[in-house]
């Protein structure tokens, strides 16, 4: 038998005495110093397919404004606690010639630079002093997408009491529905303010988006945007999408349904 090996045997025994005569093991075995090795296949970490990756914002405005109908807005707070919801409404807001946007012409603040970052990352804004908008940069020189709202999937007695803490006391109860049904209304419902701005929905711990259900008998409806209208000819282009007879849809624009109901 090896010295090393033997010395080892030697050690092991002397601590399998010790344990039976109930004595500490500290000094029967020679403390070592052990080297870790990781694997790729092994990390510990799970990963989570359902995450939509930097290259899905890698599109064109509009398109990102359609292919985000559907997909799931996952907000984590800091308890841990996840709240979620389904995309059902959006606008697209393409910089550039859109009057209607922030980086009309080409504009770039301290306000909107979050419009010029990579796909993916969230311009968060202030509007009347008090709430809060959130979009998603798109391809494009300072296009974005507004999210307009969401329908509940997750946490709605949690999102109901965010929504309360900056409504009236004693006000009505407010349905399911009404919790993100609106710009401002889904960003209390699920905490976003203005230090979510600039962050990347691709790889934030905080908020994310993930592949929704397959919908196959989802209709899309495109209509203006709303309260754009100092837009000038840009405020009645069609540049607002939502899902047809999805109950939490801000605005119903019924022209445009009987329209597209027309042409089908």
């Amino acid at each position: 038998m090896a010295p090393r090996k033997r010395k080892f045997v030697t050690e092991v025994k002397a601590a399998s005495r010790a344990l039976d005569d109930g004595l500490p093991t500290e000094n029967c075995l020679e403390k070592k110093k052990v080297s870790v090795v990781s694997s790729k296949y092994f990390t510990g970490k799970k990963e989570d397919s359902s995450r939509l990756e930097s290259g899905f914002y890698n599109q064109p405005c509009i398109s990102l404004a359609k292919a985000l109908l559907g997909k799931i807005f996952v907000r984590r707070l800091a308890d841990g606690t996840e709240l979620r919801g389904r995309v059902v409404e959006t606008e697209a807001y393409l910089g550039g010639e859109d009057k209607a946007s922030h980086s009309f012409g080409g504009k770039q603040t301290e306000r909107n630079v979050a419009m010029f970052m990579v796909p993916g990352t969230l311009y968060v804004y202030q509007i009347y002093g008090i709430y809060f908008c959130m979009n998603i940069s798109s391809q494009g020189e300072g296009a974005a997408v507004l999210l307009r709202a969401l329908e509940p999937e997750q946490g709605q007695d949690r999102m109901r009491e965010l929504r309360d803490l900056r409504r009236k006391e004693n006000g009505k109860a407010l349905k399911e529905h009404e919790l993100c049904n609106g710009p401002s209304k889904l960003c209390q419902a699920l905490d976003i303010n203005k230090r979510f701005d600039k962050r990347d929905l691709a790889s934030d711990p905080d908020a994310w988006m993930e592949h929704g259900p397959e919908a196959v008998s989802d209709t899309t409806v495109s209509s203006a945007r709303i309260g754009v209208n100092y837009g000038e000819e840009w405020a009645k282009k069609p540049l607002r999408f939502y899902i047809q007879g999805n109950k939490c849809v801000s605005v119903v624009d019924k022209v445009a349904e009987a329209k597209m109901n027309a042409g089908s």
